[in-house]
């Protein structure tokens, strides 16, 4: 549904107390990361927690693949205590429970999978009668049982966390791998926790699909809310990657989230050092800090469910089928020479008098009243002011940008023309445009949070195609990263938007343009470059997870479209194979399965020659290009 007037309300949870430190309600939004070294490395570990701690961590996770690693965090906690750090441990726990009952005594917080907690991934459909469903749901409780009377004793939180990447056999029978499915994995083993009187849980529904993740969180909302439940959520996409991509991904899935009010602690998954992840986090929760302690009245949620496009008529190359189109403003060095537009995707050889077309060149450029002094390629398109266009432009490869004032005022109208509005223009009403098929609208706002109000006036554009426009202004580059990736990803995700136009004072054209073609890639509308869903490592990786995935990007980043998943362990690997083409993951120590999809193809290959072979197994499925 849409409302006007939206305002921001966070969705208010119970308080968790984790070690102290309390984690929903009107507390501030939590910060975490977890460590990459490995668990029996007591003092790698502790000093790795210090660096996470002393910039900004407020809870750190820890992996504990088995019992020798969960007895272990005594040895990292008491260590940490007597350098004076009190900041609770969290213990990750994938396939043992005896395991988790042992951490769950010694540390503040546990995480369990439900994908994996008493469930062994086999990749088999089974059809299940509701009595075997309800026998299997007994069993998994016997097992789960154990480790909730612990916490309850030792006063230890949960984190009941579902991946999509790792749900059990019995839930992808019943519910299939989707946001429903990770749903109610979560909510089978919430139930068993309440039948114990037991609360200090909290959720988390993560997937390196940032358009499932938000709809999970979203459904698990409506799920908790219809039975009475407020649990605390824990945000994160996960396997978001590294540098720009992951960043982008990222604050994509937990931004849009954010907006409606969502979360009470986030994680950003990059492939770097643990550490880095932090600063990420922090620019995200800064930005609802105020409205977080001045709430004043009930927002408006709109869901979604499940993706589908919002329908546009096209014009041009914009709207309808198109793939959502990207507009640069035009910057000193574009004015002066054609060498400028190499920062927006293409390349002039004078040599040859040819234009070279990347696969992240913009569809448009902006000049206002100022044409560029020399000739552009039929594949980008000039936009003029109105005023300069109508004496000068009219020529076929250029088209005039107009208030929505200026636009009332036309007398004629049969061409294509931008025209600017604001979220108040289409509250007032646009209907003297509904018939206008050669016009395409460019929402602008000057609010920073305007987020929700651009989603609820969705539904009043009609079919007509919509760019969304953002300003940042002096903004830090890395915040207009990052809010952009939430103001325009988060529409795109729920299918709104034809197009993307990001203006920055810090910012060059070079960047806009980039993290513009990142959104679209991220919120999947528009692929031009590789995706990697790459995990952030931890103490079960079995290999330099940054090396390699450097390795793998320098060999396979011109595979325009193609996902590659690079995982340190088979903990998410083989399940987030499921939505990769090419999978490569460790499998013991320097030792790599690769996969095609979810289907083992190469076992235990030594890491050495791993990325070769993985290009072997490209080539041979049809899937390479060589590079230009």
């Amino acid at each position: 549904m849409a409302a006007d007037n939206i305002k921001y309300k966070r969705f208010r949870t119970r308080v968790v107390d984790i070690g102290g430190v309390p984690l929903g309600g009107n507390y501030p939004l939590r910060l975490q990361s977890m460590t990459t070294t490995d668990t029996m490395d007591t003092i790698a570990t502790v000093e790795q927690s210090i660096r996470i701690i002393e910039a900004g961590g407020e809870y750190v996770r820890i992996t504990a693949p088995s019992i020798k690693e969960a007895k272990n965090l005594e040895n990292i906690k008491n260590e940490l205590r007597r350098r004076g750090y009190q900041t609770p441990l969290v213990a990750d726990i994938h396939f043992t429970p005896n395991a988790a009952e042992i951490a769950a005594r010694i540390v503040e917080k546990v995480r369990v999978n439900p994908g994996n907690y008493a469930d062994k991934k086999k990749f088999e459909t089974i059809e299940y009668t509701d009595k075997e469903y309800s026998e299997e749901l007994e069993r998994i409780r016997e097992k789960f049982v154990p480790l909730v009377k612990i916490c309850k004793e030792y006063g230890t939180a949960m984190r009941i966390g579902t991946n999509h990447g790792s749900l059990s056999d019995r839930i992808m029978s019943r519910f299939g791998d989707t946001p429903l499915g990770m749903v109610e994995s979560a909510m089978e083993f919430l139930r068993i926790c309440e039948d114990e009187n037991y609360y200090s849980i909290v959720l988390s529904m993560k997937a390196s699909n940032p358009q499932v993740m938000v709809e999970a969180y979203r459904l698990l909302v409506q799920k908790m809310t219809g039975a009475g439940m407020n649990y605390p959520l824990h945000l994160g996409v996960t396997e978001a990657g590294e540098g720009e991509d992951g960043r982008i991904k990222s604050a994509l899935g937990i931004g849009a989230l954010l907006e409606e009010g969502y979360g009470d602690t986030i994680r950003v998954s990059l492939t770097e050092e643990p550490e880095f992840e932090i600063p990420v986090c922090r620019s995200l929760a800064e930005r609802y800090a105020f409205f977080r302690e001045n709430l004043t009245k009930e927002t408006a949620k709109i869901f979604s469910a499940g993706y589908k496009r919002k329908e546009t008529v096209a014009c041009g190359n914009t709207g309808g089928k198109n793939v959502p189109v990207v507009i640069v403003t035009a910057d000193d060095e574009i004015r002066k020479s054609h060498e400028g537009m190499r920062k927006i995707g293409y390349y002039y050889s004078e040599t040859l008098d040819k234009w070279n077309i990347g696969d992240m060149a913009a569809d448009y450029i902006y000049l206002g009243s100022k044409d560029l002094p020399y000739p552009l390629p039929g594949t980008i398109t000039k936009i003029f002011d109105y005023a300069y266009w109508r004496k000068n432009g009219k020529d076929g490869s250029s088209a005039p940008l107009l208030g929505y004032t200026g636009y009332k005022n036309l007398r004629m109208k049969d061409f294509v023309k931008f025209v600017e509005v604001t979220p108040e223009d289409l509250n007032s009403g646009m209907k003297d445009m509904s018939d206008d098929e050669k016009v395409i609208l460019v929402l602008s706002s000057q609010d920073e949070m305007s987020y929700l109000e651009m989603k609820s006036v969705s539904l009043k554009t009609g079919f007509i195609p919509v760019v969304i426009k953002r300003n940042y202004g002096a903004l830090p580059e890395d915040k207009v990263l990052l809010n952009s990736s939430t103001d325009v990803g988060g529409l795109l995700i729920d299918g709104f938007g034809d197009g993307i136009w990001l203006e920055s004072q810090t910012a060059g054209n070079q960047t806009l343009n980039s993290i513009s073609f990142g959104i679209l890639q991220a919120s999947r509308t528009r692929i031009s470059r590789t995706e990697y869903i790459s995990c952030p490592s931890c103490g079960r990786t079995l290999f330099d997870l940054q090396e390699t995935t450097a390795k793998v990007r320098e060999k396979t980043n011109h595979l325009k479209g193609l996902k590659i998943g690079i995982m340190g362990c088979i903990v998410n690997g083989p399940g987030e194979m499921a939505d990769a083409d090419y999978g490569y993951v460790g499998s013991g120590p320097g030792r790599i399965t690769l996969y095609k999809g979810k289907v083992v193809v190469k076992r235990s290959i030594p890491s050495e020659t791993a990325v070769a072979e993985l290009i072997n197994l490209i080539k041979e499925n049809g899937d390479w290009t060589e590079q230009d």
